[in-house]
C-alpha cells in the first residue's frame, strides 16, 4: 500500500514520494494486502527464496574464510529486496544486477554453483544455463544503468512487451551513469525499472555523507520519472512496488525508480571490516527488523506456519546449498589460456613478429 511514512527518517516531509510497506518490523500487517500476499503458497515461496539466499550467503562466506572462494559480497539483511524484485518480473524480462542480487538470480534460474564459480574467479559462472539474456554480476558501480537503457531501447524498437530491471546500491546514485541513464529513459519513455537497494552504507560512507537528498527516489523527479520508496525488508512491499512499476512500463508508461530501504547487516564484502566504522548497537537495532524474521512471524500468525515446516525447509535448502558447494569445489579449473580465449583471436605466440625498425627510425 503506497503511503507517506518516515521509516528510518528518509521519507519525512516528502509528500510527493510514496512509501510502501505491508509488514511492520514486528511482522504485523498494515493496511490491505495485495492479492498475491493473501495466498499461503505465494508467501512460502517468497520466504523460501529469502531463506535460500541467506543459507547460500552463509556458506559462501565460510568458503571464502577457508580460502576456497574469492572476495564475496554478502546480501545479509537484503534478501527481501532481491527476491521481491525477481518475483515481480516475468521470465522474458532482463535483470541487470549489481553484486548483491544473488537472491534475484536464484529466483530467475541461476544455479548456486554458477554463482560460486563467479565468486571463485571462474567466468563460467557468468554463463548461466538458465536466464540466458540476464546480465552477469556488475561490480563496476552504476554501469548497469545505461546498459539497462540500451536493453530497454532494444525492446521498444522491436515492439516487445519486455522490461529491463537494473539494480544498484545507494552509492551508485552518486555516479553520473545513474543520472544519464534516468535522463534518457525519461526522454525515450523506455520500459525500464531502476531499483536502488539503499542499505544505508556505500562501503564505509554513510548515506548522510553521500547525499543531501531527503530520499534517493526523489532523484527520479529530475528525469521526469515517478519515484517511490518501499520498505526493503518487507518482501511483499518490494514485490508490489516493482510489479506496479513493471506494469506501467509494459503498458507504455515508461520507466520508474524504486528505492528499497534496507540495512546491510554484513560487512561490505569479505575484504571489509564494518566494525571499524559503525557500532554494534546500530547493527543490533536493524537485526530486529530483518526480512526473514518479519515474514516468518506473519506466516506463523496468519497461515499457521509450524516449527516442523520451518525445519524441513531449512534441511531441504541446506542440502541444496551443500550440493552446490560440492559441485563448485569439484569443478576442474580452466586452463591458463582461458582468459585469452575469450579476449583474443589467438595467443601472442601465434602473432607474426613485428619487423625491426630501421636504425634512423629508432633514433628519432
Amino acid at each position: 500500500m503506497p503511503q507517506n511514512a518516515d521509516q528510518h527518517g528518509t521519507a519525512a516531509g516528502l509528500a510527493a514520494i510514496p512509501f510502501t510497506r505491508y509488514l511492520s518490523a514486528q511482522g504485523t500487517v498494515q493496511g490491505c494486502l495485495p492479492d498475491f500476499a493473501k495466498q499461503r503458497t505465494e508467501l512460502t515461496a517468497l520466504y523460501a527464496g529469502m531463506l535460500r539466499t541467506r543459507l547460500f550467503d552463509k556458506k559462501a562466506v565460510a568458503l571464502q574464510r577457508t580460502g576456497r572462494l574469492g572476495t564475496f559480497a554478502s546480501s545479509l539483511g537484503q534478501e527481501a529486496a532481491a527476491v521481491g524484485i525477481a518475483a515481480a518480473m516475468r521470465p522474458e524480462d532482463v535483470l541487470l544486477p549489481s553484486f548483491r542480487e544473488q537472491g534475484a538470480q536464484f529466483w530467475r534460474g541461476v544455479r548456486m554453483e554458477e554463482s560460486l564459480l563467479y565468486w571463485g574467479g571462474d567466468e563460467r559462472g557468468s554463463d548461466f544455463a538458465g536466464p540466458r539474456q540476464d546480465f552477469p554480476v556488475c561490480v563496476p558501480v552504476s554501469t548497469q544503468y545505461p546498459q539497462a537503457v540500451g536493453v530497454a531501447l532494444a525492446f521498444q524498437l522491436r515492439g516487445e512487451a519486455r522490461c529491463a530491471v537494473a539494480v544498484g546500491g545507494d552509492g551508485s546514485t552518486s555516479r553520473g551513469d545513474f543520472h544519464e541513464a534516468l535522463n534518457m529513459a525519461g526522454v525515450w519513455t523506455l520500459p525500464a525499472v531502476f531499483v536502488i537497494n539503499n542499505n544505508q552504507w556505500a562501503i564505509s560512507v554513510p548515506l548522510s555523507s553521500q547525499t543531501a537528498a531527503a530520499a534517493l527516489a526523489q532523484k527520479a523527479v529530475a528525469a521526469g520519472l515517478p519515484g517511490e520508496q518501499a520498505d526493503g525488508c518487507d518482501v511483499i512491499a518490494v514485490r508490489d512496488a516493482v510489479e506496479r512499476a513493471l506494469a506501467r512500463a509494459r503498458s507504455g508508461g515508461g520507466a520508474s525508480v524504486i528505492e528499497c530501504i534496507s540495512y546491510r547487516l554484513s560487512d561490505h564484502t569479505t575484504a571489509d571490516d564494518a566494525a571499524r566504522y559503525r557500532d554494534d548497537a546500530e547493527v543490533s537495532r536493524h537485526w530486529a527488523a530483518e526480512p526473514l524474521r518479519r515474514l516468518r512471524k506473519h506466516l506463523q500468525d496468519a497461515h499457521g506456519w509450524t516449527r516442523q515446516e520451518e525445519e524441513a525447509l531449512k534441511a531441504e535448502i541446506g542440502s541444496e546449498v551443500e550440493a552446490a558447494a560440492e559441485a563448485y569445489l569439484a569443478t576442474p579449473p580452466q586452463p591458463d589460456t582461458a582468459v585469452a580465449d575469450y579476449l583474443y583471436a589467438g595467443l601472442a605466440g601465434a602473432v607474426p613478429p613485428i619487423p625491426a625498425q630501421p636504425a634512423e627510425a629508432r633514433d628519432g
